[in-house]
């Protein structure tokens, strides 16, 4: 096997084709694009009172951006834009871009989820759930390889289009530790040019754990590059010691060096920060995710690197400290994430922050756009579906009788399978066409598994209605969105199909988690006069058996499904005037949020609004603890 050194000159070679050819595509008529799946105005749980008399102002011409998914698809949609939509591309536009990506510290990050106990005096139910692993793997040259160098190789591409999204006075600031930053630190040079390293900065803190052999490894490095000479800096300062204060006022406002000193100012910060400790438990700034960093540092980065009313990005977004502290110093922002539950905490975050208001989006066509980066343009749906079909445990049709490629049977019973299209929104048709497939297929079928990426969210409402599901001849499962990550390698997928077995009952058996579809159900809403109550009525999960839990949790999970369903959601919101188009959250309410009530482990479950509706329709979103999203849409009269 290479060794790291010999694999550098293959990652920047491979680094910069990849990110030409991404370059090169932004023109296409097939460019990425983002998707907005809610405009957000932070109204959180308060009362109609408060609703009516806000007086907030909203500016038309930018909108902060929250998005969800891979940041190399997210930000090829930002350069190449969207006018259709009214979105200009971003390049060039970005004053700072500070990223906290992950470290290749070989470790599994999991969130924590609190749940109600099984009665009023037990304690709350804690599970886990995976947050993002950080461990590489990639192919290089056509060596399959592991650790630093796949590292290295996901974030060349990534810097590079990152460079093109910074303006002329732009800087960019990457946060590592001992793990890969000297490795990094080559990989930026190359990109950015050694010549505009503009500070390598040391943030050192204290607390933790300390070692028996070596001495505490208790720093961060922040490689702060310039986009050209001419780059945004703000001098920061800090206060003089007491010691230097009473030495100055002894000299009659002069230090030792018999220079003027203005003790009001400070002194001028160098590039070692002390001051700055990481978070503690106690912090009231602290939302549950791993690797949140303090307000105060992001404060002093973006102070110095950026002016108000300039853009900030964080593409690697976490818990959303860039993008809350933009807000607070009157700057605008985008950020994303490709893990929901950070978008999840992100999103409440900044409602609980009374940000203005911001869009939450997503990559359109991700799968297709994740299968084209990861295999290249000649990797076809079919190929795809044919993987999907055997790592469900379904054997594929032959391609002469099946020319989509998507259809394919469980073994000894009389189950069909049926798998949508990356590119497909799963709607109501798709289902209509499966139910078509089972029962005309060479002679038809018992039953049908359909498979999809990508759904309606307002789907359940559909589902409620067919008997075919609720008698469990149509069973409907999501595909892990995540799944396209897990193949990049041939050893991945032979590894993941060796595993899979069907039992002589018919009972799947495969290490990929295909999760059943979750939906809510709403009460008749109750128009009088110009209010109206919207109350959740349910929350439908079937089983816990595909979610990211260990079987310990799964038993716990099944406990809540089965008495306290309405637990699960994590934030529901409402647009009282649907266009049938963007969904405009006006009011929103999450765990956690106790405003209006004092139960942190559950939203609120019915609500009374303000009414002015032009549409005649109104529709209800709602998102679980676990980041599935599903949405009623009713009509009022």
């Amino acid at each position: 096997m290479s060794s790291l050194i010999e694999l550098l000159p293959k990652v920047v070679s491979e680094g910069r084709r990849e990110a030409n050819r991404i370059l090169d595509g932004l023109s296409a008529a097939s460019r990425i694009t983002l998707q907005t799946n809610e405009l957000i105005q932070p109204h959180k749980d308060r009362s109609q009172a408060e609703i009516l008399n806000d007086d907030i102002e909203y500016v038309d011409d930018w909108k902060n951006r929250l998005v969800y998914g891979d940041n190399l698809l997210v930000m090829q949609a930002l350069l190449a834009g969207d006018p259709a939509s009214g979105l200009p591309s971003m390049r060039g536009k970005i004053d700072l871009i500070y990223i906290d990506p992950p470290y290749d510290s070989k470790a599994d990050y999991r969130t924590k989820i609190e749940l109600p106990g099984a009665n009023i005096d037990s304690k709350p139910t804690v599970l886990e759930q995976f947050a993002y692993a950080d461990t590489w793997s990639a192919n290089i040259d056509g060596e399959d390889v592991k650790g630093t160098a796949a590292y290295l190789k996901y974030m060349y591409p990534r810097l590079v289009v990152m460079r093109e999204l910074l303006s002329e006075r732009g800087n960019i600031c990457v946060h590592l530790d001992y793990h890969v930053g000297a490795y990094m630190r080559v990989i930026l040079d190359d990109i950015f040019g050694k010549e505009n390293l503009k500070n390598e900065i040391i943030w050192g803190y204290s607390g933790g754990g300390v070692s028996k052999n070596k001495f505490a490894q208790k720093h961060d490095t922040l490689y702060c590059y310039a986009k050209s000479n001419d780059s945004i800096f703000n001098a920061q300062y800090a206060p003089y010691s007491e010691k230097s204060q009473a030495l100055i006022n002894s000299r009659g406002g002069t230090s030792i060096d018999g220079k003027e000193r203005d003790l009001g100012r400070g002194k001028h910060m160098e590039d070692w920060w002390g001051d700055i400790q990481s978070l503690q438990t106690f912090d009231t700034e602290r939302v549950n995710y791993g690797t949140q960093k303090p307000e105060k540092l992001l404060e002093r980065i973006e102070k110095a690197f950026s002016n108000n009313g300039s853009i900030v990005a964080d593409f690697f977004g976490g818990s959303g400290t860039t993008a809350a502290v933009a807000e607070k110093l009157g700057r605008k922002w985008i950020t994303s994430d490709i893990g929901k539950p950070a978008t999840m905490i992100m999103r409440k975050r900044f409602i609980d922050n009374d940000a203005g208001e911001f869009l939450y989006q997503s990559v359109g066509d991700y799968q297709r756009e994740q299968m084209s980066t990861n295999f290249g343009t000649r990797f076809r749906v079919g190929d795809l579906n044919q993987i999907v079909i055997n790592l469900y445990g379904a054997v594929p049709f032959r391609e002469e009788d099946n020319p989509r490629r998507n259809l394919g049977k469980i073994p000894r019973t009389k189950r069909l399978v049926y798998v949508a299209s990356p590119s497909e929104l799963v709607s109501a048709n798709t289902i209509k066409r499966a139910l078509d497939e089972m029962n005309t297929f060479q002679g038809g079928w018992d039953k049908v598994a359909l498979l999809g990426w990508n759904f309606r969210s307002d789907l359940g409402a559909y589902l409620e209605t067919l008997e075919e599901y609720k008698n469990g001849t149509l069973t409907i499962e999501i595909i892990p969105p995540d799944l396209l990550d897990q193949l990049k390698s041939k050893t991945t997928f032979k590894k993941l199909s060796d595993q899979v077995a069907v039992d002589p009952d018919g009972t799947i058996r495969t290490p990929v988690r295909f999760s059943s579809l979750q939906y809510l159900t709403i009460k008749d809403p109750i128009v009088n006069g110009n209010e109206i109550t919207v109350e959740l009525d349910n929350y439908v999960i079937l089983s816990s058996d595909s979610l990211p839990l260990d079987s310990k949790n799964k038993e716990k999970m099944n406990e809540v499904i089965a008495r306290d369903p309405l637990a699960l959601i994590e934030y529901w919101s409402i647009d009282t005037d649907f266009d049938g188009n963007v969904f405009r959250s006006t009011w929103q309410d999450y765990r956690q949020n106790t405003d209006n009530d004092s139960d942190a482990l559950h939203v609120v479950n019915k609500v009374t609004l303000p009414l002015n509706n032009t549409t005649g329709l109104i529709a209800i979103r709602a998102v679980d603890v676990f980041g599935f999203e599903s949405e009623v849409i009713a009509r009022i009269d």
